[in-house]
């Protein structure tokens, strides 16, 4: 099951390199040349949700394995998939309109609590003399 998780991590990143692969494009129609991270605002929309989910990745990676490796790695993984499906939700609303990126928003930054905070009860539960 581990394979399930290693998996969805792969995918995440691979989704990073696309939102990265975007703003190049992104610099190249709306002429905003490296290393100038302002401009016309759908390329900063498009640098936005690359800048995001990078911080979102900070969180996640650590997050889904210490959470696989101490309470399921099958949870883990549904975790995962639903962040991967929110950081697409939110990188669709987002350069379409910044106001709409509430769902995908909510399905990036729950699955990482859950998963930081499962890891952290398992993590003390461990510590707790039996």
């Amino acid at each position: 099951i581990m394979a399930w998780v290693m998996l969805i991590v792969a995918v995440a990143l691979l989704q990073y390199i696309v939102f990265g692969v975007q703003v190049g494009r992104a610099r190249g129609k709306y002429n905003v040349p490296a290393p100038a991270v302002q401009g016309d605002p759908t390329f900063e929309r498009y640098y936005r949700v690359q800048m995001n989910t990078l911080e979102s990745l900070v969180i996640f990676l650590p997050a889904i394995f210490m959470f696989a490796n101490s309470i399921s790695a099958l949870y883990a993984a549904i975790l995962g998939l639903i962040f991967v499906i929110g950081r697409q939700l939110y990188a669709i609303a987002y350069v379409k309109d910044p106001k709409t990126r509430g769902l995908g928003f909510a399905l990036t930054m729950l699955p990482n609590l859950f998963l930081v905070i499962g890891a952290i009860v398992a993590a003390v539960m461990a510590l707790l003399p039996a």
